[in-house]
Protein backbone atom coordinates (compact mmCIF):
# COMPACT_ATOMS: atom_id res chain seq x y z
CA UNK A 1 0.00 0.00 0.00
CA UNK A 2 1.07 3.29 -1.10
CA UNK A 3 1.27 5.54 2.06
CA UNK A 4 2.13 9.57 2.04
CA UNK A 5 4.98 11.25 3.44
CA UNK A 6 4.87 12.15 7.23
CA UNK A 7 5.58 15.92 7.73
CA UNK A 8 7.15 17.37 11.02
CA UNK A 9 3.79 17.84 13.97
CA UNK A 10 1.14 15.66 11.88
CA UNK A 11 -0.03 12.37 12.77
CA UNK A 12 2.11 9.19 12.41
CA UNK A 13 -0.94 7.43 10.60
CA UNK A 14 -0.60 6.43 7.28
CA UNK A 15 -3.11 8.39 4.92
CA UNK A 16 -4.81 6.70 2.53
CA UNK A 17 -4.78 6.38 -0.97
CA UNK A 18 -6.25 9.27 -3.36
CA UNK A 19 -6.78 6.59 -6.06
CA UNK A 20 -8.40 3.40 -5.30
CA UNK A 21 -10.65 3.15 -8.48
CA UNK A 22 -9.51 2.91 -12.22
CA UNK A 23 -11.24 3.43 -15.39
CA UNK A 24 -9.58 1.89 -18.52
CA UNK A 25 -10.32 3.57 -21.40
CA UNK A 26 -8.48 1.31 -24.00
CA UNK A 27 -9.21 0.14 -27.54
CA UNK A 28 -6.42 -2.38 -27.90
CA UNK A 29 -7.80 -5.48 -25.98
CA UNK A 30 -4.44 -7.06 -25.14
CA UNK A 31 -3.21 -3.83 -23.23
CA UNK A 32 -6.28 -3.25 -21.73
CA UNK A 33 -6.54 -6.59 -19.91
CA UNK A 34 -2.56 -6.13 -19.40
CA UNK A 35 -3.37 -2.90 -17.75
CA UNK A 36 -5.98 -4.69 -15.94
CA UNK A 37 -3.88 -7.69 -14.11
CA UNK A 38 -1.26 -4.89 -13.67
CA UNK A 39 -3.52 -2.80 -11.68
CA UNK A 40 -5.55 -5.72 -9.59
CA UNK A 41 -2.21 -7.01 -9.01
CA UNK A 42 -1.29 -3.50 -7.26
CA UNK A 43 -4.40 -3.47 -5.31
CA UNK A 44 -5.92 -1.29 -7.26
CA UNK A 45 -9.92 -1.92 -7.89
CA UNK A 46 -11.02 -1.43 -11.29
CA UNK A 47 -14.34 0.04 -12.18
CA UNK A 48 -14.68 -0.92 -15.60
CA UNK A 49 -12.75 -1.61 -18.92
CA UNK A 50 -14.10 0.16 -22.35
CA UNK A 51 -13.05 0.74 -25.51
CA UNK A 52 -15.22 3.42 -26.58
CA UNK A 53 -16.25 7.16 -25.23
CA UNK A 54 -20.23 6.23 -24.47
CA UNK A 55 -19.07 3.48 -22.11
CA UNK A 56 -16.47 5.50 -20.51
CA UNK A 57 -19.31 8.33 -19.81
CA UNK A 58 -21.84 6.19 -18.49
CA UNK A 59 -19.18 4.77 -15.89
CA UNK A 60 -17.87 7.77 -15.19
CA UNK A 61 -21.39 9.29 -14.47
CA UNK A 62 -22.35 6.24 -12.25
CA UNK A 63 -19.52 7.60 -9.91
CA UNK A 64 -17.00 6.02 -7.84
CA UNK A 65 -14.18 6.36 -10.44
CA UNK A 66 -10.76 8.16 -8.64
CA UNK A 67 -9.19 7.95 -11.72
CA UNK A 68 -8.98 7.89 -15.57
CA UNK A 69 -6.33 6.14 -17.67
CA UNK A 70 -7.41 6.69 -21.64
CA UNK A 71 -5.74 5.95 -24.90
CA UNK A 72 -6.54 8.62 -26.88
CA UNK A 73 -7.12 6.30 -30.16
CA UNK A 74 -10.85 4.53 -29.25
CA UNK A 75 -13.46 2.58 -30.90
CA UNK A 76 -16.07 4.72 -32.73
CA UNK A 77 -16.24 8.42 -33.69
CA UNK A 78 -15.20 10.14 -30.51
CA UNK A 79 -11.75 10.25 -28.63
CA UNK A 80 -10.07 9.57 -25.52
CA UNK A 81 -9.45 13.46 -25.70
CA UNK A 82 -13.44 13.54 -25.53
CA UNK A 83 -13.16 10.99 -22.77
CA UNK A 84 -10.97 13.58 -21.22
CA UNK A 85 -13.08 16.56 -21.76
CA UNK A 86 -16.18 14.63 -20.12
CA UNK A 87 -13.57 13.65 -16.73
CA UNK A 88 -12.59 17.04 -16.60
CA UNK A 89 -16.45 18.49 -16.56
CA UNK A 90 -17.06 15.20 -13.69
CA UNK A 91 -13.28 16.13 -11.76
CA UNK A 92 -11.70 13.26 -12.58
CA UNK A 93 -8.11 13.42 -12.95
CA UNK A 94 -6.75 11.49 -16.21
CA UNK A 95 -3.66 10.19 -17.07
CA UNK A 96 -3.02 9.55 -21.18
CA UNK A 97 -1.65 6.03 -21.89
CA UNK A 98 -0.62 6.70 -25.91
CA UNK A 99 1.87 6.66 -28.57
CA UNK A 100 1.28 10.09 -28.70
CA UNK A 101 0.99 12.70 -25.95
CA UNK A 102 -1.90 15.40 -27.87
CA UNK A 103 -1.36 19.37 -27.53
CA UNK A 104 -3.86 19.78 -25.55
CA UNK A 105 -2.90 17.22 -23.29
CA UNK A 106 -1.70 19.23 -20.72
CA UNK A 107 -5.28 21.51 -20.03
CA UNK A 108 -7.25 17.65 -19.78
CA UNK A 109 -4.87 15.49 -17.72
CA UNK A 110 -2.91 15.38 -14.94
CA UNK A 111 0.20 13.61 -17.39
CA UNK A 112 0.73 10.92 -20.40
CA UNK A 113 2.96 7.79 -20.14
CA UNK A 114 3.99 6.86 -23.49
CA UNK A 115 3.46 3.46 -24.50
CA UNK A 116 4.85 1.05 -25.17
CA UNK A 117 5.29 1.02 -21.16
CA UNK A 118 6.04 -1.98 -18.89
CA UNK A 119 3.38 -2.71 -15.78
CA UNK A 120 5.84 -1.24 -13.65
CA UNK A 121 6.01 2.06 -15.25
CA UNK A 122 1.95 2.55 -15.06
CA UNK A 123 1.67 1.28 -11.36
CA UNK A 124 4.66 3.89 -10.78
CA UNK A 125 2.91 6.12 -12.78
CA UNK A 126 -0.34 6.40 -10.91
CA UNK A 127 2.06 6.64 -7.59
CA UNK A 128 2.85 9.79 -8.74
CA UNK A 129 -0.62 10.66 -10.19
CA UNK A 130 -1.72 9.49 -6.33
CA UNK A 131 0.97 12.23 -4.57
CA UNK A 132 0.51 14.70 -6.32
CA UNK A 133 -3.22 14.42 -6.24
CA UNK A 134 -2.85 14.35 -2.27
CA UNK A 135 0.18 17.12 -1.92
CA UNK A 136 2.36 14.74 -1.32
CA UNK A 137 6.09 14.74 -2.30
CA UNK A 138 6.65 13.29 -5.75
CA UNK A 139 8.13 10.23 -6.27
CA UNK A 140 10.75 9.89 -9.25
CA UNK A 141 9.17 9.90 -11.78
CA UNK A 142 8.51 6.25 -13.97
CA UNK A 143 9.75 6.05 -18.06
CA UNK A 144 7.89 7.52 -20.45
CA UNK A 145 5.88 9.53 -17.71
CA UNK A 146 5.01 13.12 -18.81
CA UNK A 147 3.80 15.23 -15.66
CA UNK A 148 1.82 18.42 -16.14
CA UNK A 149 1.37 19.38 -12.50
CA UNK A 150 3.98 21.44 -11.49
CA UNK A 151 6.55 19.88 -8.36
CA UNK A 152 4.75 21.09 -5.47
Amino acid sequence: MFFGLVKEGESRRPRRKAIRTVLVVEDEPLVAFDNEHALEQAGYRIAATVDDHDHAVRVMDEGGVDLVIADVALHGKKSGIDVARHAARQGLPVLFVTGRCPIDARALAVGCLAKPYAPRDLIAAIGVVDAVLRGARRPKLPHGLSLFVPEG
